[in-house]
């Protein structure tokens, strides 16, 4: 799954969050993931928006001309940013920059979001609200990752090496390849 988060929050929850140990989610296990999402979800008055795409609908988005990752995520991080911004307009936000070109941009003005200065740069996970959108997303991936271990009947490899590559066998073997 390939899963985009927005979070918008006040100054007394990010301090709060950066006492509980928010930061970039590559630094953090998996169990910790899934308690400090717990406590950004349940601040009062942060909203917090994902945007999920399964491997069916990846498969079909990405089938179509022109397709590729970029876009893919650009399309999740303004879903997700129109939907929490319908909730509670704030006038910035700020995007780990994951391609030079200003394609979440676009999908926002396409959205017919105006008002708002989306800014991008890297490591942006540096900031504490962008440190807890990255927590959400995670977290998510991790419950959807857990969904699917149990409806495989083994627990999913991450990432793109050899045991990945024999557990996918594994699953063709098992399931045909469709399961993939």
């Amino acid at each position: 799954p390939v899963v985009a988060a927005t979070v918008i929050a006040e100054k007394s929850a990010i301090e709060a969050w950066r006492k509980a140990g928010v930061q970039d989610s590559k630094k953090i296990t998996e169990s910790r993931i899934l308690e400090l999402d717990n406590l950004i979800r349940g601040t009062p008055w942060v909203v917090v928006r994902t945007c999920l795409c399964g491997m069916p609908k990846y498969n079909e988005l990405m089938a179509r001309p022109g397709a590729n990752l970029n876009r893919l995520l650009a399309w999740q991080h303004a879903t997700a940013l129109d939907q929490a911004l319908a909730e509670k307009r704030v006038p910035w936000g700020l995007l780990d920059q994951f391609t030079e070109q200003p394609l979440t941009q676009r999908e926002l003005a396409r959205k017919g979001v105006k008002d708002f200065d989306l800014r991008m740069r890297t490591k942006a996970e540096e900031d504490p609200v962008v440190a807890a959108a990255s927590v959400v997303a995670r977290a998510e991936f991790v419950r959807q990752m857990h969904t699917l271990s149990k409806q495989l009947g083994e627990r999913l490899q991450k990432g793109a090496g050899p045991l990945v590559k024999e557990q996918g066998a594994r699953i063709i073997a098992r399931f045909g390849a469709r399961a993939l």
